[in-house]
């Protein structure tokens, strides 16, 4: 087969540069023209970037595909993506074109996404950042170094799934009494984690810490605003590690300068990577990471032998291992 003959796949936000670090790309680099891109890419520069591609492979939801996107792409044939659902991307476009789909298992990002929580919550409680600084400046203890305790204080959780689960049941070996709330909660869910369903309003004006692990859509978008930020204690924490369009983060500015909640920490944002200059990068009282819930070795290696046994099945025209097909 000639250099001109081989299809041409591309790989899009390696931002971590990892995926070659975990399976063998030798079938791929001699039977394909691969790219791997590792900078983030929208717009005009993502359309360069795989105009001419037969195949294309996405690193979560980092790179955009709307149906106008789509439309200019007439080379594709394949399109894949790791992880098991993908937000950024306008499946019914390509069901509308027959061109196939794929997707490879998540890994244990529930498990990293739950062990991050904590390290926000406790980074954010004990004011790590800051005492750090302080120590690093010369300094030793002083009027922030007097902290509060979670234990014995109430944990409030935003959803009871695979994550939220976990999350409470860390609250409860602290010693924190875990409350929860979910717009499908009942009080047997609750109880099988040994938490109480209370309503939103009870959970927000209540909880020292809130954190919130529901997935983003039409009835959870935009669920807390100013009015909800508002009900919340003035020493409270506000975590979120799931998707940024559950909090108006613009709201969450205004709220954390007036004293509601307390402090927030944040891994989730509207637009990533955050822009350098956006002001959240600089906000009193909001810790922030650069979404690394599901940033784990274990979950990369899961990502790149999904995606080198997917795309070198899809080139031997055999079955892909985890075909996608939209609800």
């Amino acid at each position: 087969m000639t250099q001109n003959t081989k299809p041409t796949v591309v790989i899009l936000g390696d931002y971590e540069k990892a995926l070659r670090r975990f399976s063998s790309w030798n079938q791929l680099d001699q039977r394909t023209n691969l790219t791997i891109h590792h900078e983030p890419l929208r717009d005009e520069a993502l359309y360069e970037a795989v105009k001419d591609a037969d195949a294309i492979a996405i690193v979560r939801d980092r790179s955009p595909f709307n149906e106008a996107m789509i439309a200019r792409l007439p080379k594709l044939k394949f399109l894949m993506f790791t992880g098991e659902r993908n937000g950024t991307l306008d499946a019914a476009a390509l069901v509308k074109r027959n061109i196939p789909m794929a997707c490879t298992h998540g890994g244990p990002s529930k498990e990293t996404t739950a062990e991050l929580t904590w390290a926000l919550i406790l980074g954010a409680s004990k004011r790590l950042i800051e005492q750090n600084h302080l120590i690093a400046s010369g300094g030793w203890r002083d009027a922030l170094s007097l902290l509060p305790m979670l234990s014995g204080e109430r944990l409030g959780i935003m959803g009871l799934g695979a994550i939220g689960s976990r999350v409470a049941r860390v609250g409860a070996a602290l010693g924190m009494e875990v409350v929860a709330w979910s717009p499908r909660m009942t009080t047997e869910r609750a109880a099988a984690e040994n938490a109480k369903s209370v309503s939103l309003e009870e959970l927000l004006s209540t909880s020292k810490v809130v954190t919130m692990h529901l997935v983003a859509g039409p009835g959870t978008k935009g669920l807390i605003s100013a009015d909800q930020l508002a009900l919340m204690r003035p020493d409270s924490i506000l975590v979120n590690t799931s998707r940024a369009a559950l909090i108006n983060m613009t709201d969450l500015q205004k709220a954390l300068a007036a004293g509601r909640p307390g402090q927030a920490a944040v891994d989730v944002f509207d637009l990533e990577p955050l822009p350098q200059n956006d002001s959240l990068r600089n906000t009193p009282n909001l810790l922030v990471t650069p979404h690394l819930g599901f940033i784990a070795e274990p979950i990369f290696a899961t990502f790149s032998k999904g995606i080198t046994q997917t795309l070198e099945a899809w080139l031997d025209h055999k079955p892909v291992p985890m075909p996608f097909k939209p609800q």
